[in-house]
């Protein structure tokens, strides 16, 4: 019994928003097998890369942060300003990669890059 090996009475096939439970086996040269090997196969095609997007989500996250001292004041300690800053830059990642598209990791890559670009910056203010 396999994958999609045709031998077996019942396949389970997951995607990624679903699972499918189905008495159907598949066999290999399928029109199906074929489409779920060329999806599973094909390259990440997001046109920017995780750092630019975290390059992009620093900038607009450091606006945020400026917005936020303006209005605030300055956060008393180094741990609670860069909790605020890294919130902001998840929220300005999660935004960037909601409207230009980036998989699960290129996000958290993402979300890491711009976290500590923003720390660096962060530390020569404390």
């Amino acid at each position: 019994m396999g994958w999609f090996s045709g031998t077996s009475d019942m396949i389970l096939i997951v995607l990624p928003s679903c699972i499918l439970e189905t008495d159907v086996a598949l066999p290999d040269d399928s029109a199906e097998a074929k489409a779920y090997n060329e999806w599973d196969q094909a390259p990440h095609k997001a046109e920017l890369s995780h750092e630019l997007i975290a390059g992009a989500a620093a900038f607009e996250a450091a606006k945020a942060w400026e917005k936020h001292q303006e209005k605030e004041g300055k956060p008393e300690n180094h741990a609670l300003a860069k909790e605020i800053i890294a919130g902001l830059a998840g929220a300005a990642v999660d935004r960037l990669v909601e409207t230009k598209g980036l998989d699960y990791l290129d996000r958290e890559k993402a979300k890491h890059h711009a976290k500590e670009r923003l720390e660096e910056q962060l530390a020569s203010e404390y």
